[in-house]
């Protein structure tokens, strides 16, 4: 988040709520009240309504309001007149259940274990924690949904109501506080999915020939479609939150309700949604506090907001405005209520983003930006970004890019997505806000490279990132407690960490490590050291008689990098050993991961595979027969 050690500093915030008449009697129940809840009961005129209006896979890329020509939003220009833009608010994570999970907890998933898109296995929050509505209940509040969840956490009872009727109106007190979340798909990547019959120029708003395509993006007469298309929807959501605002109006609660509209993550055209790209990461959110709320605010209205907010600072922020307790068990901290100083949030510079398993496709993926830099550690950096996801081939347009690579015309910046990428970037936002070019092994900025490095290294150790734990023993080990179990396990993870990142010495620096790595008694050791000797390929050659021996090893992952690794140097022929792991491991999770390297060795490598689905032991599990119905179907 916001700080290195955002888990062991929760700022303080002094809370002074209106005072009001109380019979004596009542002051014997304070201190239960303030232990127990958190918060001394005021008249509910005191207490602001919230209301949440998310957007669906929209980063601030598409909106007239921060600098696009094209798709207009009316009322959310209204709301901000009187309100507050923030310019720098980021979702931890490209993809909707990870970041709706981060935004309902305050807190970094891969703390948890709740980092991977469509949950294998849901995670336990940690033992007495809960998702903040449950707070905000206790503390009085009435609470809706309408109507998406997506959560990757348990999660029992968190809304008073959550469906496609919830609304604030079915509270039976019209004095009671409320706090309503809607969202609204119109923006979805789902909206893309068309097919080419229905492709119709003439029944756009926005003029494709007028669309800016970005330069990582073909110009093609598709390309400019899409986007003209996705620009268009920007206003149809508008119209959409301009109904539930007009309903706040209508209803006399317009000056009583804080109202934050925010994208949910970014998105969604290719290379957007399910990346740590800024597309992926960073949201509009526009915030209206009411006059009589204005204590809660030191900006004028109308101002930009530069200061860095992330998902994680979300819950504590509403808890915040509500005057309820803040756990200790969340991330983030406020940045609007009582105790807030604006001159600090302005201050604050850095984001962290995290990306792992989205639906089928595997990899392990940080970033953390501060100021104008951007920062990626691409932990298996040998999987293309274009790596197969059934779901966002959907899209036309995102075919259409990869049979443009294959046929050779696209340039270099176009071809990056289909490529290898490097160990590590560096980009400056300012210059080069679409990230094309990577900043990392220009000596002029060598040193902000290690500031950052360091400060992503100190940010993966610090949260114990669970995500060095592989996927299925993250389920077998720490579902539970993946709090408590990073915190025995930090050791341990901080190795692990050290091993990965010898990918990132000269390789005649890292050879005596990875030498001792892969001789190393713990398996994920081994795995980790296996995936920096992969990050090295060719240069890493000097290594292939002992992996050749790991293709025997007692875990089948470790069995597996050697695999692909011995593969991408053109060593050893992977498939025999992907086979046997598929055969005799139970595991749907162990298969999932198998398959995802099936596709990257055959996609990228060159590499036949001739797969009996009857011989995968993990076939039950529903990612694996995903990753099978494309294999079949390019058969």
């Amino acid at each position: 988040g916001k700080h290195f050690s955002a888990l062991h500093h929760h700022f303080k915030f002094a809370r002074s709520p209106k005072p009001i008449m109380i019979r004596i009697v009542q002051f014997s129940i304070l201190p239960f009240l303030l232990s127990t809840f958190g918060f001394i009961p005021v008249q509910a005129a005191d207490r602001p309504n919230i209301v949440w209006l998310l957007s669906e896979d929209n980063s601030v890329h598409y909106q007239q309001h921060y600098g696009a020509k094209h798709g207009p939003t009316p009322n959310l220009t209204l709301l901000a007149k009187d309100g507050l833009t923030f310019e720098h608010a980021f979702s931890n994570s490209p993809v909707c259940s990870v970041a709706r999970t981060t935004l309902m907890t305050g807190m970094l998933a891969p703390r948890i274990g709740f980092q991977y898109h469509r949950k294998i296995t849901q995670t336990n929050l940690p033992p007495g924690a809960k998702m903040f509505p449950v707070y905000l209940r206790k503390a009085g509040y009435y609470c809706t949904n309408n109507v998406k969840t997506d959560y990757n956490a348990i999660n029992t009872n968190v809304w008073d109501e959550s469906s496609r009727k919830a609304s604030w109106r079915n509270r039976s007190d019209p004095q009671q506080p409320f706090f309503h979340m809607q969202s609204f798909a119109q923006s979805h990547e789902g909206s893309l999915h068309f097919p080419q019959a229905a492709i119709d120029v003439t029944s756009l708003n926005t003029v494709p020939t007028a669309v800016k395509v970005f330069p990582y993006h073909q110009d093609t007469a598709l390309s400019r479609y899409t986007a003209a298309r996705y620009h268009d929807r920007q206003t149809v959501v508008d119209a959409a939150i301009g109904k539930v605002i007009d309903r706040l109006k209508e209803e006399g609660l317009y000056e009583n309700t804080i109202i934050f509209y925010f994208g949910d993550h970014g998105g969604v055209l290719p290379r957007s949604k399910g990346y740590l790209y800024e597309s992926g990461l960073h949201v509009p959110l526009v915030i209206r506090v009411p006059n009589k709320y204005q204590s809660a605010n030191t900006w004028n209205p109308g101002a930009r907001v530069d200061g860095f907010v992330s998902f994680i600072d979300f819950a504590p922020t509403v808890l915040n405005l509500a005057g309820a307790k803040i756990p200790g068990t969340m991330d983030g901290t406020p940045f609007l209520g009582n105790g807030v100083d604006a001159a600090v949030i302005d201050k604050q510079d850095e984001a962290f983003g995290y990306a792992d398993r989205f639906d089928e496709k595997y990899e392990l993926v940080r970033s953390f930006r501060k100021g104008n830099f951007k920062y990626i550690r691409n932990y298996e950096n040998f999987y293309p970004d274009s790596l197969q996801n059934n779901y966002r081939y959907r899209m036309l347009s995102f075919s259409e890019w990869r049979e443009h690579y294959n046929q050779g015309k696209l340039n270099e910046a176009q071809s990056h997505f289909f490529k290898a990428k490097p160990v590590e970037s560096l980009y400056d936002i300012s210059k080069d806000p679409h990230e094309i070019h990577n900043l990392a092994s220009n000596p002029t900025h060598r040193e902000t490279l290690l500031q950052l490095r360091s400060a992503l290294q100190t940010q993966v150790k610090e949260i114990h990132d669970l995500s060095f734990y592989p996927e299925n023993q993250m389920i077998e080990f720490a579902i539970a407690d993946g709090a408590g179990f990073g915190e025995t396990h930090a050791v341990e993870i901080s190795s692990l960490v050290d091993a990965v990142d010898l990918a990132l010495l000269p390789f005649a620096d890292a050879t005596q490590g990875i030498s001792k790595g892969l001789k190393s008694k713990n398996p994920r050791m081994r795995y980790w050291t296996l995936t920096a000797c992969t990050s090295f390929a060719k240069q890493a050659e000097r290594f292939a008689k002992t992996a050749k021996e790991l293709l025997d090893d007692e875990d089948d992952l470790v069995r597996l990098r050697a695999a692909e690794f011995l593969a991408i140097i053109g060593h050893t022929q992977p498939q025999n050993t992907i086979y046997d792991i598929l055969a005799s491991n139970p595991s749907g999770t162990v298969a999932t991961i198998t398959l995802n390297t099936v596709v990257f060795l055959r996609d990228h490598h060159g590499y036949d595979f001739q797969l009996d689905s009857s011989k995968i032991k993990g076939s039950h599990e529903p990612l694996v027969q995903r990753r099978l119905e494309y294999l079949n179907k390019q058969d």
